[in-house]
């Protein structure tokens, strides 16, 4: 039910925005404006992609799993997502998601609410390689394997 009111209410603060920014500096500067927020923001977006991607792959590179990494990608594609949508409140959501501080922050939340698992190429099998409580407690390591009975 909130997703749906996220998707029903924030369309009508948008337009309320833009009618009364567009009531203050008149219509075509409003355009102006949005067409370039999402101009800066896609190119910050590229950017901070780029930079995001190489973490990752040297994460990768030295043998870890580039958890942290993936999950601002995420962050960065919605952020990319908003910063295409016209409208101020999505736009100053999605510079807040560009933001590094703001980014690492939020992706830290959500790490710490979901279980990373890893991939061993060499074994094929899956392991937890990082685990965290609702309460946000410690991490654990768990060790998955697999065994078969010879007779």
């Amino acid at each position: 039910m909130p997703w749906f009111l996220l998707f029903f209410v924030m369309p009508i603060i948008e337009m309320y925005l833009l009618i009364t920014v567009a009531g203050y500096i008149d219509t075509l500067p409003t355009i102006g404006l949005v067409m370039f927020t999402a101009v800066i923001g896609v190119s910050l977006l590229k950017h901070q992609g780029l930079e995001t991607l190489t973490r990752g792959t040297q994460k990768m590179r030295a043998g870890e799993l580039p958890a942290q990494e993936m999950a601002e990608a995420l962050l960065l594609a919605v952020a990319g997502a908003l910063l295409i949508t016209p409208g101020f409140v999505t736009d100053i959501i999605g510079f807040l998601i560009l933001f590094p501080p703001s980014r690492v922050w939020i992706v830290r939340v959500l790490l710490a609410r979901v279980q990373v698992q890893g991939f061993h190429a060499h074994t094929g099998s899956a392991a937890n390689t990082h685990q965290r409580g609702q309460d946000g407690g410690a991490s654990s390591r768990t060790i998955d394997g697999e065994y078969q009975h010879k007779d």
